[in-house]
């Protein structure tokens, strides 16, 4: 299958990140290159760009799609969440911009074999990164009855979390659950009939939840936001898509703390504790998609964008 995934908030992304056309940009989410490709269109032969991804798919055919800037464009199959290694070991220290498109993306859900979706049957398998052994087959029939309410609890926020954990672990002692149909299943059980009809598909929030704990998706975001800043030039942009509330959270929190890292007590009449902002905040409300861009593209319709410029 054509690796398909249609770039969200695509220019008001390419403006935030003010590209240089010499400078040095990364994508630490390369996916199919759609944002890749319009920064590196944009760089002269002094430019350059660097494209990290961790799904195979996604390298093959970024690739292919950026192969008439090959002058000008290194791709890494790695994890964002290593990027100053992954620029270390390219002799590069300090790059202009730096952008990151979280969550999972079209191919990845169209995929059936891929295990995202619930639309189609499959193994339930939900890994961005295939040399990861660990899969959603594993979370499901090895998570505790208690961890497994915490992730659908905190990752997919769904009220109905603690019987569907319970289902999971009920459904289990009869036979292991081992495709995305039969969790599909599952859930629907825990779920009361006058509830199914509302609020999207039963099954969203705890496939969702499943995903992220597999992937470590928040924690990778959260504890890569500072050494990606401190990566930046002076005036460089780090530009972060998130999809959904607790990524926006993160971004948002950190931006702040980056911007006024000061650990001082309010009545205190000077900073004593000399932590020193490292830029400021562009976008204090974030930016989202229009209505021509949701009309064209139903996927973007959660999507929210957070700036950060750094100041030396």
């Amino acid at each position: 299958m054509e690796f398909k995934h249609k770039s969200v908030l695509l220019d008001e992304t390419i403006e935030s990140l003010n590209i240089k056309p010499n400078g040095i940009y990364v994508d630490g989410t390369l996916g199919g290159g759609g944002h890749s490709y319009e920064i590196a269109k944009r760089l002269t032969d002094g430019g350059r760009l660097i494209g990290i991804d961790q799904d195979e798919d996604a390298i093959r055919a970024a690739k292919e799609r950026l192969s008439e800037f090959a002058d000008r464009v290194t791709i890494v199959r790695d994890n964002y969440c290593n990027m100053p290694k992954v620029l270390d070991e390219l002799g590069v220290s300090k790059v202009d911009g730096i952008l990151l498109d979280i969550g999972v993306s079209s191919y990845q859900l169209d995929e059936a074999e891929r295990g995202f979706t619930y639309k189609q049957d499959a193994p339930l398998d939900m890994r961005m990164d295939q040399r990861q052994e660990m899969t959603a087959k594993d979370i499901v029939n090895g998570y505790s009855e208690e961890d497994l309410y915490r992730i659908i609890r905190d990752y997919g926020e769904d009220k109905f979390a603690k019987n569907i954990a319970k289902h999971i672990v009920q459904a289990r002692q009869i036979k292991p659950v081992e495709t995305t149909f039969e969790l599909d299943e599952i859930i629907k059980a825990a779920i009361p009939m006058k509830f199914r009809a509302t609020g999207g598909h039963p099954a969203k929030k705890t496939f969702q939840a499943i995903r992220i704990e597999l992937n470590r998706e928040l924690e990778v975001l959260d504890e890569s936001i500072d050494a990606m800043t401190d990566l930046l030039n002076d005036n460089g942009r780090l530009c972060i898509i998130t999809f959904h509330s607790l990524e926006d959270r993160i971004v948002k929190t950190r931006f702040r703390k980056n911007e006024n890292p000061c650990t001082c007590p309010p009545d205190f009449p000077v900073c004593v504790c000399g932590k020193k902002p490292k830029g400021k905040v562009i976008t204090r409300k974030p930016i989202v998609p229009d209505e021509e861009e949701l009309e064209e593209n139903k996927r973007a319709k959660s999507s929210k964008l957070r700036v950060f410029e750094r100041k030396y």
